[in-house]
């Protein structure tokens, strides 16, 4: 009967989950929610630790490291972590959680005033999310390279242009090319006030905020 494939199926699941009812994948998330917002978070990241150790998987022990390093005060030690999660990492097992760790070290590296490392990190992280298809992620680290620096983004990477119109497009190609609106609107046969509304638009959809932004990219 149907009924004992769903008890069978309850067991299963149940033999995945911690003490809290949280399957043990879950808890990570917890931990850096808590963390974020200066609550206590030493109660998730314990249970997960003991399911990260008897596990025995790699990718396991590298969120387990990572969720020690966002929570460790003295930045040496938690780079110690944040490097030794990257090598676990490397094991192979879950690309969504080596991408979030390469994430979280690039922000860290990055708020430290060290971009050029914090790059390294970042431009992985958005690798792996453009192949998982994770837009929101993507966008993240994304928006990550640009402040530590990365100006070899092109919009053709980011999947950004597919959210533009065919005339936002025409228009964001001669801009970032250097054209000035009134060029622009000559040779499309637009004010020049249509073309910066067409361009106020297609800005939080490339995710930059300035002219001098787009002209760092490269449309074609």
């Amino acid at each position: 009967m149907a009924w004992h494939r769903v008890l069978r199926q309850r067991r299963r699941t149940a033999r995945g989950r911690g003490p809290t009812g949280l399957c043990p994948w879950v808890r990570p998330h917890r931990h850096k929610a808590a963390a974020r917002l200066g609550l206590p978070a030493d109660g998730p990241l314990r249970r997960y630790e003991t399911w990260a150790q008897a596990s025995g998987l790699p990718w396991a022990q590298a969120v387990l490291r990572r969720c020690q390093a966002l929570l460790e005060p003295d930045r040496e030690r938690a780079d110690e972590l944040f490097r030794a999660a990257v090598r676990l990492h490397a094991g192979g097992g879950r690309p969504w959680e080596s991408a979030r760790t390469a994430l979280v070290y690039g922000e860290r590296l990055r708020r430290e005033r060290s971009k050029k490392a914090a790059r390294v990190h970042l431009r992985a992280a958005l690798e792996t999310f453009q192949r998982l298809d994770a837009r929101p992620w993507a966008e993240r680290a994304r928006s990550e390279l640009r402040a530590a620096g990365d100006t070899s983004l092109s919009l053709a990477d980011t999947d950004a242009l597919s959210a533009l119109s065919p005339q936002e497009l025409q228009i964001v190609r001669l801009a970032a090319a250097g054209r000035t609106n009134r060029e622009i609107g000559t040779q499309l046969f637009l004010s020049p006030k249509t073309v910066g509304y067409h361009l106020y638009r297609a800005f939080p959809k490339l995710n930059v905020t300035s002219r001098a932004q787009l002209a760092g990219l490269d449309p074609t």
